[in-house]
């Protein structure tokens, strides 16, 4: 996927956007036809997905995370399903990231991973499927908010407090992957993540239709070898600008930074390019974890030098209804047992 346009994220007027107006409401009409279809199969396990309403990071792997420690406190053996974008095998397969790179299963999957058996498969009943043969007894699944292919027992929509839907239109003209008034009726509760105003439709919307609300934060981890240093910055996410801000924020000094298209896969090329730039202006690299799950498991001299030299800034979720959320998932999966 390529960086996302600027217009997509500002509700003023841009020429770009009108002019793909009609190919986004074909495609949001569309997506929304097919986002209301019956569930095509459903897993003999609960599924919990951990979605969002746009294209772009709203922070779903660190709340999935979260989610599956919350999940492991209670007794359960969570498990990961996701459809491993940026990785090139379709699966299903169990990760092991012993044996696989980020070229095969992708970014997010080798991070999952650390956390909790993670299977990675383009067609998620299958995934599940395999999930039903090992150590789990919830899926948490990540993105396919917007798919019909696997009945969802509760779907957990994140929304980015400070972007929410963009400029309101769908593909290609704005983010939204269909129109939020469809969307909403698949939610069953809404997650408000970091500060803003911009999630107003949002809360609008989930307020018509009775949905929970409950707010979340990304908290940066500290990180020492980052303090004093003039730092160059590197991302290749759905937000770069947002990882940039966020060092910002922390006090860290950003002299310099570079963007790259999420899940991008890097090259030689970029990698000589990167640490040339940063020998030359005495620079600290520092980037996300998913860009670093890419470095490390990709070969070639060049790759673990600039792995070794690259420091990085880890953020978790905090949920601050845990309480609420932790209540909303007993009573589904109760639910669900009643009904087998």
């Amino acid at each position: 996927m390529k960086t996302a346009p600027d217009f997509w994220w500002t509700p003023e007027f841009s020429l770009a956007s009108t002019l793909l107006a009609p190919a986004g409401w074909i495609y949001g009409q569309v997506a929304g036809r097919r986002m209301l279809k019956r569930p095509k199969s459903r897993s003999r396990l609960p599924v919990i997905c951990v979605g969002n309403f746009v294209v772009g990071g709203a922070g779903k792997t660190p709340f999935a995370i979260e989610l599956a420690y919350r999940l492991q406190e209670d007794g359960h053996r969570p498990g990961f399903l996701l459809r491993g974008y940026g990785g090139r095998l379709k699966g299903p397969v169990l990760v092991d990231s012993e044996l696989h790179d980020a070229g095969e299963v992708g970014d997010e999957a080798l991070l999952l991973a650390r956390h909790g058996p993670t299977i990675v498969a383009a067609d998620r009943p299958s995934g599940a499927r395999l999930a039903e043969g090992q150590p789990i007894d919830v899926i948490i699944m990540d993105d396919g908010f917007q798919s019909p292919a696997l009945a969802k027992d509760l779907a957990l929509v994140l929304v980015d407090c400070a972007t929410g839907f963009g400029n309101g239109r769908c593909l290609p003209a704005g983010p939204l992957r269909a129109p939020a008034d469809r969307q909403v009726l698949k939610a069953d509760c809404l997650i408000l993540v970091g500060e803003g105003d911009a999630a107003e439709d949002a809360v609008h919307l989930a307020g018509r239709k009775g949905l929970p609300i409950l707010h979340a934060h990304l908290i940066p981890q500290p990180n020492d070898d980052l303090s004093g240093k003039k730092l160059f910055a590197f991302a290749g996410i759905g937000r770069p600008q947002k990882f940039f801000g966020t060092l910002k924020s922390q006090g860290y000094e950003v002299r310099k930074t570079r963007e790259f298209p999420d899940h991008h896969a890097y090259s030689q090329a970029d990698i000589k390019a990167l640490l040339t730039e940063a020998e030359e202006g005495g620079l600290q690299l520092v980037t996300t974890s998913k860009d670093m799950a890419r470095l490390e498991t990709s070969s070639g001299e060049l790759f673990h030098w600039i792995a070794s030299s690259t420091e990085v800034l880890d953020v978790r979720m905090e949920i601050d209804d845990e309480d609420r959320l932790s209540g909303l998932i007993k009573e589904k999966l109760r639910r669900r047992k009643l009904t087998g």
